[in-house]
């Protein structure tokens, strides 16, 4: 019987079945989430929620040959966020593409825990900051805070400021956005002893360690790497730290699963107490935080 004579739910969903051929073709290039990123790509071309994408049928004109577009570049290991044009944070749609870090959902966590142990009303300092995801979301989460964000790099300055100046809700506080180094003694200086959370997710990844495709084609290098060990900007940040920290106040650092001994040793050889460090969504160590006790003389 011809397609034509067909009663309309006995005609195949051309959405469905190209979402189940794009997925197929994902998993063969090696995408970790095949299906969830054909969902995804169908969705932007449709326009839609992913959740409502069983109730669609058919492409516009136009979006079938888009959509096979978007998954050939998918299946080149393009980052679905540079396809979309942004990266899901929290309760945050934030901003992203090429010179900028994609934030990943491990750092959700990071945020988890500073908002548990965060004051009411914080001062919260958040370095190495390249989407503002830390940043933003503290902000959006915390009303009262006040949010500093820092970034050097110059394209990534410029989604920070994209991000920071598109607000989730005009109810949040501004988050303030500081062009430094996150590992110079001089950045923020005029905030020495009074900040209550400093928060900071650098890079880490030794160097040569290997990496994704959509790492190593995509995030920046400077982003990713920080010298032999991982701890080049790690360091650093710690020692400024100490100078930009109230006593009592707390910080949260992102790190490599191959830092979980050495980066408690750091923190405690600092001056912090209560040093812990926290897992993952895959079990494996990721981020360690620390109390400053006291503050060291100038």
């Amino acid at each position: 019987m011809p397609q034509s004579q067909l009663r309309p739910e006995e005609v195949r969903p051309e959405v469905q079945d190209a979402v189940a051929a794009a997925a197929a073709r994902l998993a063969r290039a090696g995408v970790a989430s095949p299906r969830v990123d054909a969902e995804l790509l169908a969705a932007h071309v449709l326009g839609v929620d992913r959740g409502r994408l069983a109730i669609q049928r058919r492409f516009p004109a136009g979006g079938a040959d888009r959509y096979g577009e978007l998954v050939g570049a998918r299946a080149a290991r393009v980052p679905l966020q540079h396809l979309v044009g942004s990266a899901p944070f929290r309760y945050l749609e934030l901003a992203v593409g090429p010179g900028v870090f994609i934030p990943r959902p491990e750092t959700e966590l990071l945020v988890d825990w500073a908002l548990a142990v965060a004051p009411g009303g914080p001062t919260v300092v958040d370095l190495c900051s390249g989407t503002g995801a830390i940043a933003l979301s503290v902000a959006h989460e915390r009303p009262g805070s006040r949010v500093i964000a820092v970034e050097a790099d110059a394209q990534a300055l410029e989604w920070l400021r994209r991000n920071a100046s598109g607000r989730v809700a005009s109810s949040d506080p501004p988050v303030e956005v500081v062009a430094a180094d996150a590992t110079d003694p001089q950045t923020l200086v005029e905030l020495d002893g009074t900040v209550d959370l400093l928060l900071c997710n650098p890079p880490y990844i030794p160097d040569g360690a290997p990496v994704a495709p959509e790492v190593s084609g995509y995030d920046p290098p400077g982003a990713v790497f920080a010298g032999p060990d991982g701890l080049a900007v790690i360091r650093p940040v710690i020692g400024r730290a100490v100078r930009l920290l109230r006593s009592g106040g707390w910080l949260g650092i992102e790190h490599h699963e191959s830092h979980a001994g050495v980066v408690p040793e750091l923190l405690r050889a600092a001056g912090f107490g209560q040093v812990s460090v926290h897992a993952d969504l895959a079990g494996r160590p990721r981020y360690c935080t620390g109390q400053h006790l006291a503050h060291l003389p100038p």
